[in-house]
């Protein structure tokens, strides 16, 4: 059941609501191994992300694109290359940190909402780079993703395909690496394709919800389960 629902929140975030993709890995966390669990769902990501290419294969914002998704690529090789040295836990820790600090502020914001900002190249690499490491350590690129896009403030349309091809690519450049170090075995490839099928069909589940909901209120959901997913990060780090 934990692993169906998992695969449900996958789904849900390749239909344009990526932060519920993060509380997969958490979720089943709780009765497997982070690892082993990372693993697992690596598969359901990559096939999921099929359908959220296609969903969203005319909404998206190219610049972003161009400029995240290179510097992912950078930070997903250096995760790699410290696969066997840097603590998971401490990855886990400053992710979860740096993501409800961010929530936090938008939250506490006075006023209306700032002025868009444009798509500077420098903060892009930096941010992209993080998101790649964070996602290829723990899954968890997201908070490094939106402390960079969320400023830019795209249409929830626009910022929903943006972040499900970006994703999409990152997912792809990962299983190389996961294969290399071992955490696609057969016996996770074997549960992976059970999965499948309920992430397909929660990847329309999440079109439907971003396409329904008001925008402000879009964005909104987003920033509190940012800031959701951060806090039990940071306590997954503390628990150990």
């Amino acid at each position: 059941m934990a692993a169906i629902l998992a695969a449900t929140c996958v789904g849900m975030g390749k239909g344009g609501m990526p932060v519920v993709a993060m509380l997969s890995v958490p979720i089943l966390s709780l009765f497997i191994s982070p690892v082993t669990a990372a693993g697992l769902l690596l598969p359901v990501y990559v096939v999921s992300d099929m359908f959220g290419l296609w969903a969203y294969r005319r909404d998206f914002a190219p610049r972003v694109l161009w400029i995240m998704v290179p510097a992912a690529a950078v930070g997903i090789g250096f995760g790699w290359l410290t696969a066997s040295i840097v603590p998971e836990r401490a990855v886990t820790a400053l992710v979860g940190l740096i993501g409800a600090l961010f929530a936090v502020s938008l939250l506490l914001r006075k006023g209306g909402p700032p002025e868009a900002r444009p798509a500077r190249i420098g903060p892009g690499l930096f941010w992209g780079a993080a998101a790649g490491f964070t996602s290829f350590v723990c899954h968890a690129g997201g908070p490094p993703w939106q402390i960079y896009v969320l400023p830019l403030r795209l249409s929830k349309i626009v910022f929903a395909g943006t972040t499900t091809i970006a994703v999409a690519c990152i997912h792809a450049m990962k299983l190389l690496p996961y294969w290399a170090l071992g955490q696609l075995s057969p016996a996770n490839l074997k549960i992976a394709v059970l999965l499948m099928a309920p992430a397909a069909a929660a990847v329309f589940l999440g079109l439907w919800l971003v396409r329904r909901l008001p925008e402000a209120l879009f964005f909104r959901l987003v920033t509190w389960a940012l800031l959701a997913v951060s806090l039990r990060l940071m306590w997954q780090a503390a628990a150990g």
